[in-house]
């Protein structure tokens, strides 16, 4: 039977030989949380603008895409007690967090990092520019990203 200074020599090594690699290859030893996010989208089946707004979410997320194409939205944005003024054409729910229009993938993963009791996100209407709404030649709007609570509350989330 080894004595103890020869027990801890060896586990040492061998505990070494499993982290030392994996730390110089850039590897965690520890496994991270690999579930992608799921995203549901609720949209017209003919809306073109809603079909490349989900393209933009998909190249800048890697996000499970759920597509539920419905001929009137209206009553999923009631159900979702989506403030009427900031409506738009689709609808998109993140876990329990919404998102109304063409709001920018980047400021999606923005809100869900750090949510601090914000209920969506929408960019009412449908500002030229905004992803989606591209139109080649001619010139982006100015718009906002607004931020809304589950009472109705609003403030500017981003300014693009």
């Amino acid at each position: 039977m080894p004595d103890r200074r020869t027990f801890l020599s060896h586990a040492l090594t061998a505990a070494l030989g499993v982290l030392l690699p994996r730390a110089l290859w850039g590897q965690d030893p520890q496994p991270k949380n690999t579930a992608r996010r799921r995203i549901t989208v609720y949209k017209s089946p003919t809306c073109d603008c809603c079909r490349k707004w989900i393209e933009h979410v998909d190249k800048e997320t890697d996000w499970v895409i759920d597509v539920k194409e419905m001929d009137d939205v209206t009553p999923m944005k009631d159900q979702l007690k989506i403030p009427k003024d900031m409506r738009s054409c689709h609808t998109a729910v993140v876990a329990r967090t919404v998102f109304e229009g063409h709001v920018p993938a980047d400021l999606m993963k923005l809100l869900l990092d750090r949510p601090r009791g914000v209920y969506g996100l929408a960019v009412p209407g449908m500002p030229v520019g905004t992803p989606g709404m591209e139109i080649p030649g001619q010139r982006a709007d100015r718009y906002n990203v607004v931020g809304f609570y589950r009472d109705g509350r609003t403030f500017i989330f981003a300014s693009r």
